[in-house]
């Protein structure tokens, strides 16, 4: 990664935490805010594949933790698993498809709330299976479908070009055995 693609993902990353920690706290729906770090992650899942997803899922999952009375690194694990696999599953579809975005972030943001309140009761915090999990789910996963488009681009414009490995090939000679 080149110095230019580090400060375009940290300044991405820094405008999503602003945009979470100023605006979106205050806009409550049935006790639940929307949660544009997790659309981050589901973006750079879709943009940049499942490596890119992971990582940008692990750090942006960090710097949400910083925020959070929860334990740190709870944010940045399930932010890696999501990433990961949101990357993994969009693959194999045509990333001009104009529905991918939008289904990513319906589908990705449901699995990270859920995933996040399942790993949490895991590692030791009872208090979230007393959350209302239905009304979380559908606010964080609405207004992540809605805002997913433009934050793909974003995240498309602060994300290297994912490098294509290359597999070597082999060539056998007539008359060769091996």
């Amino acid at each position: 990664m080149t110095a230019q693609s580090v400060a375009r993902v940290s300044l991405v990353v820094v405008l999503f935490a602003v945009v979470q920690q100023v605006f979106l706290l205050g806009v409550r729906i049935d006790g639940a805010h929307p949660d544009v770090m997790v659309l981050l992650v589901v973006a750079a899942g879709v943009v940049g594949g499942p490596r890119q997803g992971a990582l940008m899922g692990f750090g942006a999952g960090l710097v949400a933790d910083l925020f959070l009375p929860t334990p740190f690194g709870l944010s940045a694990l399930t932010g890696c698993l999501v990433g990961f696999g949101v990357g993994l599953s969009t693959v194999a579809f045509d990333d001009s498809a104009w529905w991918l975005p939008t289904v990513a972030a319906l589908v990705g943001s449901a699995v990270y709330e859920v995933g996040y309140g399942m790993l949490g009761v895991l590692l030791g915090q009872p208090q979230m299976m007393h959350v209302d999990y239905v009304a979380i789910v559908l606010v964080v996963a609405l207004a992540n479908t809605i805002l997913a488009v433009p934050a793909v681009r974003i995240v498309g414009w602060s994300l290297p070009a994912p490098q294509v490995e290359s597999v070597p090939s082999v060539t056998i000679s007539p008359g060769v055995r091996r």
